[in-house]
């Protein structure tokens, strides 16, 4: 996969959100097709149109447990004058040789199995004494246990229309017909889909995988003991979990130390297993921000297009970002904040489209709504700066959860929306209509 190198500006530019944003996703290509057995393709993307070759059903079948007769022998059945057939033997799903039925007979017929020929109908044993001579039957017994239900004589207490319970031979779908369209993402039924046509394999754009990697020698694993200074590693299993819903295959690297040796060593070691790479931390003006340390280097002459541009973004939170490719493949890394908060808005901003777009899906983007702001006092934005703050949606109504803090982790866990106040706008009053990034 070959991703362009990102534009690049002065030091003191500004990015707007959608500049940043279309700069990825003109960057960023779809990953080449494969072939893949059923199970594998979960999540994927479909590349072709699947047409069915066999209709499904492919015979017609009962929907039933009973026995399939004539209509004219069972018109005018009930209880006080039954219709008695003979039973001529059994059809069981997957029976290749068929009895037929002619006047005056029956043949005891399973879910699934196919309509015998001379049958016009199917009557469920419930209709019936189920050949035992009695009153309604409740089902039928197991025929290892009782051989001679599959003779004898039944009575038929019900009538039934011609074709009652009987599933028709292509009433799913029909030999020819599309069954799904390229750009299908195949999930549980659509899996079900392919396996009952007959498809063992299926061409698709794999899923992504993504390495997520956090930087800082402040941070430390959880369960593991905490230190004066230090504090837990969240952001890696935040954006790891988010990639992975977003539909990617995802591997968490440890903490890296700030040291860029080895942080540029980590990154090129985990080249091999990446379509994307995402770090957190290290990307702003301190002298400890290792990522565009190691990083911010000219294009590589064995490697021309390569390189990682860092901005700052007219949006609040996440200004510093950083985007570019690595390697000999061009693989592509988007470099974000470490505050938790700013991390985590960067990721749905622009991580997960460049991973959607890397699947091939059409659309890359979280759905967003308008909402009324449930507040008790006005929203105040920094002007010339996109705002997202965390919310609560529900019922077409958007309440904000925290404060604007960049490290307020337990308000993002309570939110399902983020409120995007506009550049422009330095003052939202309660009721006004806003949009939303709907999460969940």
């Amino acid at each position: 996969m070959s991703t362009a190198a990102p534009r690049t500006a002065g030091p003191d530019h500004l990015w707007s959100v959608d500049e940043h944003l279309d700069d990825i996703l003109a960057a960023v290509r779809p990953l080449e097709p494969i072939e893949l057995h059923l199970l594998d393709a979960q999540g994927c993307v479909l590349v072709e149109d699947i047409t069915v070759p066999v209709s499904l059903p492919p015979f017609d079948n009962s929907s039933m447990d009973g026995y399939a007769v004539r209509v004219a022998d069972i018109a005018g059945a009930s209880e006080q004058y039954p219709a008695a057939l003979e039973v001529i033997g059994d059809v069981a799903a997957g029976q290749a040789d068929l009895l037929h039925v002619g006047p005056g007979q029956a043949a005891r017929i399973m879910t699934g199995a196919p309509l015998p020929p001379g049958a016009e109908t199917v009557v469920p044993v419930e209709w019936t004494d189920g050949g035992l001579g009695e009153g309604p039957a409740t089902g039928m017994r197991a025929r290892s246990l009782a051989p001679e239900g599959a003779t004898g004589q039944v009575c038929v207490h019900r009538p039934a229309a011609a074709r009652a319970h009987v599933r028709a031979k292509g009433s799913d779908v029909r030999a020819g017909d599309r069954a799904l369209e390229a750009g299908t993402v195949l999930g549980p039924p659509q899996i079900s889909l392919l396996a009952a046509i007959g498809r063992g394999t299926v061409r698709v754009r794999p899923r992504p995988r993504v390495v997520v990697l956090s930087t800082g020698s402040e941070l430390v694993q959880p369960d593991e003991e905490l230190r004066s200074g230090q504090i837990y590693d969240s952001n890696s299993f935040a954006l790891t979990a988010a990639a992975r819903d977003a539909g990617a295959i995802a591997y968490r690297v440890g903490a890296v130390a700030d040291d860029a040796t080895v942080l540029r060593d980590t990154i090129e070691d985990q080249l091999v297993r990446a379509d994307l790479l995402v770090t957190t931390g290290g990307v702003s003006v301190g002298a400890y921000d290792v990522v565009k340390e190691a990083l911010s280097y000219a294009a590589d002459e064995d490697e021309p297009g390569s390189g990682v541009d860092f901005r700052k973004l007219a949006m609040q939170p996440g200004k510093p970002q950083g985007f570019g490719s690595i390697g000999p493949d061009h693989t592509p890394l988007l470099a974000l904040p470490g505050n938790p908060v700013s991390s985590y808005v960067s990721f749905e901003l622009f991580v997960r489209p460049a991973i959607r777009t890397l699947m091939g899906l059409a659309d890359v983007h979280r759905p967003r709504a308008h909402a009324k702001l449930t507040t008790d006092r006005a929203l105040t934005s920094p002007g010339g700066r996109r705002q997202f703050l965390r919310g609560r949606y529900a019922d077409g109504t958007v309440t904000p959860v925290g404060g604007a803090g960049s490290h307020l982790v337990a308000a993002l866990a309570q939110a399902n929306a983020l409120i995007v106040v506009p550049e422009e706008t330095e003052s939202v009053a309660p009721g006004t209509e806003v949009q939303v990034v709907l999460l969940g």
